[in-house]
């Protein structure tokens, strides 16, 4: 029973850090970029901006945790399955998100 806390305790810190870097998009004061090793897009109002993708950061990681939740029910679990699955849609919803919605409203 300790592994599965262990694994879940990982897991939600790995969530706390999504919802921290929501938190720090909220008062940056330059365009926060999405995409790793990218340049930021031209943004119209970078306030804005800024606040739409720390609520896009905080959201992910608050149903990441969530996701984790199957961690929970002990090795050798079916339910590890909607975890996985789960993460793979999250992250793929994330940028459907980001680059038909955010991008679209935001960039110059």
């Amino acid at each position: 029973m300790e592994g599965t806390m262990i694994g879940f305790a990982i897991w939600s810190v790995i969530g706390c850090l999504m919802i921290a870097a929501g938190i720090f998009a909220f008062f940056s004061r330059r365009a926060v970029g999405f995409w790793a090793n990218g340049e930021v897009i031209q943004v119209t109002d970078i306030r804005k901006y800024n606040r739409a993708m720390g609520k896009l950061f905080c959201a992910f990681g608050i149903v990441f945790i969530f996701l984790g939740l199957p961690l929970l029910s002990g090795q050798n679990s079916a339910w590890i399955l909607l975890s996985v699955v789960g993460v793979m849609a999250e992250t793929i919803l994330t940028m459907i998100i980001y680059t038909t919605v955010i991008e679209k409203k935001y960039k110059k």
